[in-house]
């Protein structure tokens, strides 16, 4: 299991590479996304960076077993590293998704600058029924592009959604065949050579400017509500049930 890097003609591609797991994502894989979007920022002729999953997915979100790791919760976690992180990467970030989508799967590309999702993707952010609150600054950022309604049946539901409706809510620009997705996606990066990187850079930063420290801070507001709820009762409920295969039961809380 591994967070692939490839580094060619100008785009840094950084794949999410464990596809018996549907490339759910554990505390090793995100200390590997901190180093390569280091990586990345490094190196002049990178000019844009590219996310994408191996396989049939993009990412289950992630692992429920790493759920369990005292690191987890704590403020120097390798996920709380990768999220802001990205969340403050200057170069353009692009993804292509396929497949499944799940939790910060889905977060994440609030902070992509440029998403392209297959026709067979879709998308869930089930935080509530695992016992958990929303993270990566997307009770700040969903509301914003999708709406505060569209945002609370996702956030507050848990309620799927397929690659139509990720690009009604301003969450990708566009629904390509599966096939074309990828190959799309690296074209749409590789555009990044043709124009002056340092350009680029400030206008991303003045795109985000204003939300940037917002940004952040809803990072750690929602994680400091994340961590006390996945040492809580109902999220242990909620996992124990996922592990044992079996309907979580929650008629105990209040």
């Amino acid at each position: 299991m591994s967070i692939g890097y490839q580094s060619d003609q100008g785009v840094a591609t950084l794949t999410i590479d464990r596809p018996a797991k549907k490339n759910a994502i554990t505390g090793e894989m995100y200390e590997a996304f901190v180093a390569h979007l280091k990586q990345a920022a490094a190196d002049k002729s990178v000019r844009a960076v590219l996310i994408t999953g191996a396989g049939n997915a993009f990412t289950a979100g992630n692992d429920l077993k790493d759920f369990g790791d005292p690191r987890f919760i704590q403020p120097d976690s390798p996920v709380l590293g990768f999220m802001q992180g990205l969340a403050a990467f200057e170069k353009p970030v692009v993804a292509a998704v396929n497949g499944i989508a799940v939790g910060i799967g889905v977060t994440m590309l609030l902070h992509c600058d440029l998403v392209y999702v297959a026709d067979n993707a879709s998308f869930s952010m089930p935080f509530t029924s695992l016992g958990l609150v929303p993270e990566f600054a997307s009770t700040l950022l969903l509301p914003l592009i999708a709406g505060r309604v569209r945002a609370a049946e996702k956030l507050l539901l848990g309620r799927p959604f397929l690659a139509p409706e990720a690009v009604v809510m301003g969450l990708a620009n566009a629904v390509l065949p599966a096939a074309e997705v990828l190959p799309h996606a690296q074209k749409v990066a590789q555009s990044f050579n043709a124009l002056p990187p340092g350009a680029v850079r400030d206008t991303k930063r003045l795109l985000r400017q204003a939300q940037g420290p917002a940004i952040q801070e809803a990072i750690l507001r929602e994680a400091s509500h994340f961590g006390p709820r996945l040492a809580g009762g109902e999220a242990r409920e909620a996992i124990a049930a996922i592990l044992e295969k079996r309907p979580p039961d929650f008629s105990k809380f209040q």
